[in-house]
C-alpha cells in the first residue's frame, strides 16, 4: 500500500516522493555516494551593449574642385583655365580613389555596430522573458 501511495505522490508532486524517509539499505556512509543536487538558480546573462565606431574615425569625403564660371559661358574657357580645371579634376579623382577603401572600411564598422545592436536588443529581450 505504501508503495502505491509513493507512486501516486511521485506523479502528483515529485519533490514529496523523494522526501520519503530512507530505509537502512538506502543509507550510504557520509562523504560517499552522489553529491547533493545543486540548487537550480536562474542564470543571469550579462548583455554587452554595442559600441559605435568613434565619430573621429568617420572619413571626410574629398571636396569637388571648383568649377570655373567660364565653363558654362558660350565662348568657353581660355586654355590655361581649362587645363587648370582638368588638373583639379584629375587630383580629385585620385583623392576619391584613396577615399573609397577607407569609406568601405568605415561602412563595415557601421554594419558590425548595427548587427551588434540587434544582438544586444535580442539579448535584453531574452533576459526579460527568462
Amino acid at each position: 500500500m505504501r508503495g502505491r501511495l509513493l507512486l501516486i505522490a511521485g506523479m502528483l508532486a515529485p519533490g514529496l516522493a523523494l522526501a520519503a524517509p530512507k530505509t537502512a539499505s538506502d543509507k550510504t556512509a557520509p562523504g560517499k555516494g552522489a553529491p547533493p543536487p545543486a540548487a537550480a538558480a536562474p542564470v543571469a546573462t550579462a548583455c554587452k551593449p554595442a559600441e559605435p565606431p568613434p565619430a573621429s574615425a568617420r572619413p571626410v569625403k574629398p571636396a569637388l574642385p571648383e568649377k570655373p564660371a567660364c565653363l558654362d559661358a558660350k565662348g568657353g574657357c581660355p586654355g590655361w583655365e581649362a587645363y587648370s580645371f582638368n588638373d583639379a579634376v584629375k587630383a580629385y579623382n585620385l583623392q576619391a580613389q584613396a577615399f573609397r577603401p577607407i569609406a568601405e572600411a568605415y561602412v563595415q564598422k557601421l554594419n558590425a555596430y548595427a548587427k551588434a545592436s540587434g544582438e544586444y536588443a535580442q539579448c535584453e529581450i531574452n533576459a526579460l522573458q527568462n
